[in-house]
């Protein structure tokens, strides 16, 4: 919530020729005006959904398609503060009013998965997409090009995506190959 890393992302931003994305510590709506100015294309917002839900909603105003919000659930409840505290929220509920309010995108991740190469959890993440009606990004869990085939049969449910990361970091998924899978036309 202090901007403390402002250095290194206008570095990226001016090193990279991909759209960016932005998470973490974004408490304010003078902080999203100050990242999607620097060339920020999107800003994804976690705890602020639960704690000031109503920056989510000015900003979607403000800012239509460059908002995003994580959730990131354990058993459907979920969690704020990188994880450290429960919310009381159910991961339906939050979606669905974030869902209102405009978001572009939900990146929803099973906090129970996340670095464990246990695979993704799709089904929970294909029935968020349908009760919310936004495009979903799964994030959590990925191990194999396996599980990128098996979140791409939920496009249909609104699955638009998923985040890897470990699984690249060990070698374990091929970027090139991941991304041939994900631009696959349904068969």
């Amino acid at each position: 919530g202090e901007g403390k890393n402002l250095s290194v992302i206008e570095r990226i931003l001016k090193t990279v020729k991909i759209p960016v994305e932005l998470g973490g510590g974004i408490r304010n709506l003078q902080a999203v005006e100050k990242l999607l100015e620097l060339g920020v294309e999107r800003l994804i917002l976690g705890s602020a959904a639960v704690k000031n839900p109503e920056l989510v909603k000015e900003a979607c105003t403000k800012y239509p398609g460059h908002i995003a919000v994580g959730i990131d659930a354990k058993n459907g409840d979920v969690a704020i503060e990188g994880w450290g505290e429960g919310s009381g929220v159910a991961a339906t509920e939050l979606a669905k009013r974030m869902a209102d309010y405009g978001v572009a995108t939900i990146i929803f991740t099973d906090i129970s998965r996340d670095g464990m190469l246990s695979g993704v959890n799709s089904e929970a993440t294909a029935a968020l997409a349908r009760a919310c009606g936004v495009p979903i990004i799964a994030s959590g869990g990925v191990a194999s090009l396996d599980d990128i085939r098996n979140v791409k049969k939920y496009e249909k449910d609104g699955v638009a995506g998923c985040i890897i990361g470990k699984a690249i970091y060990t070698g374990a998924v091929n970027l090139p190959d991941a991304l041939k899978i994900a631009a696959a036309k349904e068969e």
